[in-house]
């Protein structure tokens, strides 16, 4: 299977991701192999990537708030939106473009057909995404804050499974997102 090359749309100097990383991800790789193989794992974690493209999980919880809460949920839910808009500029535009790291190779056919992106493998926007908006949702008076951090841990961790991302890429995502999650929170938004 011939690999696309990855677009670069900017000029900015490269980074390369150090050759223990991927020595690191072949590993957990080769482990995790087995899981590919079970139907009921596949349907979760195809589907956790699915819903996680464009931070449309996210997008669909803070809908759903806002349409059943006060207007406090309402402002949340355009917060949110306007956050995961810039994080997704931030990291898919610039972030990745620094760098030219190529995606794992998925040999076969896939169980459920996914968007295949065209951007570098580093960091992960899935779980850059997933935990700025669980940072964003969890909030002391909620019970819910769990299922986000459950939700956002299935949605990084699909993207090692469907072999989209390195296990690396899942971790940078992650630190990228607790970043971007921490600053959106010091950031005051509406009344």
């Amino acid at each position: 299977m011939k690999r696309p090359k990855l677009p670069v749309t900017i000029n900015v100097p490269q980074v390369k991701v150090p050759a223990a990383f991927d020595a690191l991800d072949a590993r957990i790789d080769r482990l995790w192999q087995p899981l590919r193989r079970s139907r009921a794992l596949n349907r979760i974690f195809y589907t956790a990537s699915e819903v996680g493209d464009f931070g449309m999980v996210w997008l669909a919880i803070g809908a759903a708030q806002a349409a059943l809460g006060a207007e406090s949920k309402t402002r949340t839910a355009l917060r949110l939106a306007a956050v995961l808009g810039v994080e997704s500029i931030l990291v898919n535009g610039i972030v990745k473009s620094f760098f030219l790291r190529e995606r794992p190779m998925h040999e076969g056919d896939r169980p459920i057909t996914l968007r295949q992106p065209l951007t570098s493998s580093f960091p992960s926007g899935h779980t850059s995404s997933a935990v700025t908006a669980a940072l964003l949702m969890t909030d002391p008076r909620t019970p819910w804050a769990p299922l986000y951090w459950a939700l956002a841990a299935v949605v990084g961790t699909s993207r090692v499974h469907v072999k989209i991302h390195h296990a690396s890429d899942v971790v940078g995502g992650a630190l990228v997102g607790t970043a971007l999650g921490l600053l959106a929170r010091r950031i005051p938004f509406g009344g």
